[in-house]
């Protein structure tokens, strides 16, 4: 075991561990405070000593190798580990962990939360990150995360959190300019605004029997935040998430001009590496995350999406002062 550990070259494994992360050698090299050319000798050195290819290297990316999957895999646990006991023992007497959700969700549901996430859980100290949609654990930016899917994660403990449904949204002043809105028909009279593909808007027209209606142009937001800004600028139409855009339409910043909402495949999950609830501070936040769902289903009971965890009663939070 001694002369294992001679072998492991801890700076370059820091490297690897960064630029599997992250997918980038120059991304990698930027948190690093290094030169990219530094960080593509340090793995060339890991591959040469271990006989191995980690990267799959490529005109304008790299792409990890199911070697290097595995291999980074095990290397973010354990720095992970090495960073709660420096935690836990050394730099503070708060817990921390880290939590990465999308735009929408973190904007309208988390955030609004926050106050009360301190006064529940004043010794966890949350760092909040900005997500992205989730493939792998080697995708994971945080400990914890809030992500949106059908359950299925391979490598991954997902437990579902809330349910959302969607419907048309658009400006009071767009209506106005197209002569009101009053079939789904009179929706191709203006721009469409939607993420990543169509198959909300596809599966809301079938369900509402147009599916004859096309567009004359579109717009592709990742940014759901974004989709919504623009929306309520008057620059087309969107699939409004409901509860979350409830405020929006009450006020009469935007207007819903059908009653049909779609109830899609797919809800937010809670994503943790496996074991991870084994972790104070991740059992509570994960905890806490599934008690606020419970009470927000209260008011809003179609957003009720079950718990892995216990579906009759929503879990006590831990670590409470």
């Amino acid at each position: 075991m001694a002369s294992i550990r001679r072998r492991l070259p801890m700076t370059a494994l820091r490297t690897f561990e960064a630029a599997a992360r992250l997918q980038s050698f120059k991304d990698a090299a930027q948190e690093l405070n290094v030169s990219a050319t530094t960080v593509s000798n340090q793995i060339r050195m890991l591959e040469r000593d271990w006989r191995c290819l980690l990267f799959v290297r490529k005109t304008r990316q790299v792409v990890l190798t199911e070697t290097g999957q595995a291999l980074g895999q095990v290397i973010a646990q354990s720095f992970d580990a090495i960073a709660r006991e420096i935690d836990y023992h050394i730099t503070t007497t708060r817990h921390s962990t880290s939590m990465a959700v999308g735009a929408i969700f973190g904007a309208r549901w988390l955030t609004p939360r926050l106050g009360k996430f301190r006064k529940d859980l004043p010794r966890i100290a949350l760092s909040l990150r900005r997500g992205r949609r989730i493939t792998s654990p080697t995708d994971m930016p945080a400990a914890i995360v809030v992500d949106w899917g059908t359950g299925q994660w391979h490598g991954l403990e997902a437990e579902p959190l809330l349910s959302i449904r969607y419907a048309p949204v658009l400006s009071p002043s767009l209506a106005e300019s197209v002569g009101g809105v009053s079939t789904p028909a009179d929706l191709s009279k203006m721009s469409v605004l939607h993420q990543h593909d169509r198959s909300e808007w596809n599966a809301w027209l079938t369900e509402v029997g147009a599916e004859s209606v096309r567009f004359p142009d579109e717009t592709i937001i990742e940014d759901s935040n974004i989709a919504m800004q623009a929306a309520l600028a008057g620059q087309g139409v969107a699939l409004g998430s409901f509860p979350f855009v409830q405020d929006e339409v009450d006020a009469g910043r935007l207007i819903k001009p059908f009653e049909h909402e779609l109830a899609p495949a797919r809800r937010y999950y809670v994503l943790m590496r496996p074991g991870a609830r084994r972790q104070p501070e991740v059992k509570a936040v994960c905890d806490w995350l599934h008690a606020e769902a419970a009470e927000y289903a209260k008011i809003w009971p179609y957003t009720k999406a079950g718990s892995a965890i216990d579906d009759t009663e929503p879990p006590e939070p831990a670590l409470r002062a």
